[in-house]
């Protein structure tokens, strides 16, 4: 089967589809990346016509040419078949003169579902061939844990372990990790921020001596976070299905170009779109939306990516990210695939936490990445505002996105809702002059200004018993790692 994944810090090292999967990340520490992506090119007459699962097969199939036409069916199926409240899967609403691409109406109610539904999936049929199983890392800034979780439970052959920076995700975030269900499943606080966890994840991959453990056991390592491959390309497909529903519905003609803008944290959502423009879809500009932690905006206006700074804890939990993972993916093809830039950048950033791209690299990024960012004060203001006009309830995260889009100049635009609002009840609250001391009362009150329901998987957090206690240092991840590779598999 062809190997068509490479590293992004090597061009030698190259991996069929599903081998990337199950690996995660590179042993060099590089993302996978397929070279050639914009070889493909879907023809979006055929996009506008097609349900969201049709879509779907036709935009991963050239993305995961080793999966079988039956394979990749039957893993969009289960993952998108029942799984979801809306039946298209990731509606679109215009508010005001901004278009809102709702990601949340999946099991766990955050956009991270659109991809966690379908990795278990792939993973699962990549791991058929073969007698190995899997043992799933991630860390979280409080959204893809969950999802992760919910993804994988109870799934043969698979265990997942999940750390998410302790008292430092919302009160819902914590509930919903804290009380998951599964016999393969692990969930553990961990004293630090988002970049630690992250970090100290990534190090285990490239750990020789826990990866002989694991390979002694038969277990492979790998990673559920956007830095895999198999979970950032179902993000692609929402992309095109906004613009079939921009289309379809009589607000652009065929072959317009749309503008984005998305909350970023992980690189990972924006990345995506970055790929569909790649494989065809017309954007004029992407707008990556930050919070207070805005190195990005600080990177892609000046070229200097400086992680040295106070992190600033915020109401927008998942995007409280110092180091943007998938910004090396977009490095590597607007670089023009110079992996040693890429490797030179990642080198700095890991000894000095900082690095410098070319001034003629910025401008490329520049003229298709636009960026601005919010504080906790503006972001309030934009959940107050827009609920004044619209009567809308957006989250944190979704308002930053919202007010970014309705600051540009392009028209149309897409603002992407990446979490219900009900999972940010007290903050939405306190935005809307609403005071609550308990997060689960929050919803029920939140529910009496929000026309959408509680979804079902938050309501239920209430009756859950807590399972998941423990808080640990950065140290102990790879001591539980190798616990676990035991007990859970």
């Amino acid at each position: 089967m062809e190997k068509i994944y490479v590293s992004t810090r090597d061009q030698n090292r190259k991996m069929t589809a599903k081998q990337a999967i199950l690996e995660g990340i590179s042993k060099d520490g590089g993302l996978y990346v397929w070279p050639d992506i914009d070889s493909v090119q879907i023809d979006l007459h055929t996009i506008c016509e097609q349900s969201y699962k049709e879509n779907a097969y036709t935009i991963l199939q050239p993305l995961l040419p080793d999966f079988s036409e039956e394979e990749l069916k039957e893993c969009i199926e289960n993952a998108y078949g029942h799984s979801f409240s809306s039946p298209d899967i990731t509606p679109v609403k215009k508010v005001g003169d901004v278009y809102v691409l709702e990601l949340f109406h999946g099991p766990t109610s955050a956009f991270k579902d659109v991809a966690l539904t379908l990795l278990p999936q792939l993973m699962s049929a990549a791991l058929k061939a073969g007698d190995q199983k899997a043992m799933i890392l991630t860390a979280t800034s409080g959204d893809t844990g969950k999802a992760a979780l919910e993804g994988f439970k109870d799934v043969d052959r698979i265990g997942i372990c999940v750390f998410y920076p302790h008292q430092k995700v919302s009160q819902i975030q914590y509930r919903q990790m804290a009380t998951q269900q599964g016999k393969n499943v692990k969930v553990y606080a961990i004293e630090g921020n988002f970049d630690d966890a992250q970090s100290k994840v990534k190090s285990l991959f490239l750990d020789e001596d826990l990866r002989k453990k694991a390979e002694a056991q038969n277990v492979i390592l790998t990673s559920a976070n956007s830095i895999n491959i198999g979970r950032l390309v179902p993000q692609i497909v929402y992309y095109f299905e906004s613009y079939k529903y921009l289309v379809n519905h009589g607000e652009i003609q065929l072959g317009d170009p749309v503008s984005f803008s998305v909350p970023t944290g992980n690189f990972g959502d924006v990345l995506a779109g970055y790929y569909a423009c790649m494989m065809g879809l017309p954007v004029k500009k992407f707008y990556v939306a930050s919070n207070a932690n805005h190195v990005l905006t600080d990177f892609l206006t000046t070229g200097v990516y400086d992680r040295n700074r106070a992190f600033v804890q915020t109401i927008s939990p998942s995007m409280d990210i110092l180091i943007s993972s998938n910004l090396e993916r977009l490095l590597y093809y607007m670089s023009g695939k110079d992996t040693q830039l890429v490797s030179q950048c990642m080198s700095d950033l890991n000894t000095t936490g900082r690095y410098q791209i070319p001034d003629t690299l910025l401008q490329k990024i520049q003229s298709l990445f636009g960026c601005a960012y919010l504080d906790d004060k503006q972001t309030k203001e934009t959940i107050a505002s827009v609920y004044q006009e619209s009567k809308v309830v957006l989250d944190p995260h979704s308002a930053i996105a919202y007010q970014v889009a309705k600051d540009a100049k392009e028209r149309p635009i897409v603002a992407l809702a990446t979490a219900s609002p009900y999972k940010f009840s007290q903050d939405v609250l306190d935005a809307l002059h609403q005071n609550s001391t308990d997060e689960l009362e929050a919803m029920k009150q939140l529910q009496t200004v929000c026309s959408d329901p509680i979804p079902k998987g938050l309501k239920a957090l209430e009756s859950l018993e807590i399972r998941h206690k423990e808080v640990i240092s950065v140290e102990q991840m790879k001591d539980v790692v190798e616990k676990n590779m035991g007990a859970l598999l």
